[in-house]
């Protein structure tokens, strides 16, 4: 996973600036017990995505990849009361934790858990007019990543910002002749960014105790 520095310095600042609760550990021991995959974004991680959504007022939020709803909580935590948060799911048993931690940390009145893939979610989103989205985050299937911003681009507010997770895969993003369709996804996501007029953004590589990688954000005009 990367330098053990690295996951050091994640460790300090969990424990100074971006802690735990006992609803965000109870989410962590939950999804752990129930065979879960780690693939969570760390707490500094998860501590940036709420204060980009609090330093923007978001109110409507929606989530690509629940997993055990551990992102979920810390998103949920930036809305106001009468905010909402729509986070899909593709699996029945991660969907079925994810609603679990999240009503445990007392967040069930503001996030809804949609359980399906997300291309199939999707329509029905647009059928009931959800949105204009405020804020997106993108942290499910990477082959479809430039898919879901796509969507979300047509589905937010001016002022709104779209983050994708795992753009960076441990460098290989520069790679132009990979075979690896995740990594050939989020070269067309950057290429897709740079040809859209309605969207300005960046990428900023990330090391931690997920190892190296990094973000893409979007911000929409």
């Amino acid at each position: 996973m990367g330098d053990p520095l690295w996951a050091e310095v994640d460790d300090f600042v969990a424990g100074t600036i971006a802690p735990h609760d006992e609803a965000l550990t109870a989410a962590l021991r939950a999804s752990e017990e129930e065979g879960l995959p780690s693939i969570q974004v760390s707490p500094p991680q998860a501590m940036q995505l709420r204060l980009l959504a609090e330093a923007i007022g978001a109110q409507s939020i929606l989530e690509f990849g629940t997993l055990g709803g551990y992102s979920t909580i810390w998103l949920g935590r930036a809305l106001p009361p009468e905010g909402r948060l729509i986070s899909l799911e593709a699996d029945e048993r991660y969907a079925k934790v994810a609603r679990e931690n999240i009503d445990r940390a007392g967040l069930s009145g503001v996030v809804e858990v949609r359980q399906g893939p997300a291309l199939e979610t999707l329509p029905a989103l647009e059928a009931e007019g959800a949105g204009p989205f405020d804020f997106v985050f993108i942290d499910a299937d990477k082959v479809h990543t430039p898919d879901y911003f796509s969507w979300a681009l047509d589905h937010t507010r001016s002022g709104a910002l779209i983050v994708a997770d795992n753009v960076v895969r441990d460098g290989t993003l520069a790679d132009g002749e990979t075979d690896d369709a995740s990594v050939r996804a989020q070269r067309r996501l950057h290429e897709e960014i740079a040809a859209e007029r309605r969207v300005s953004g960046t990428t900023i590589q990330t090391v931690g105790v997920k190892g190296y990688d990094g973000v893409t954000l979007g911000r929409v005009s």
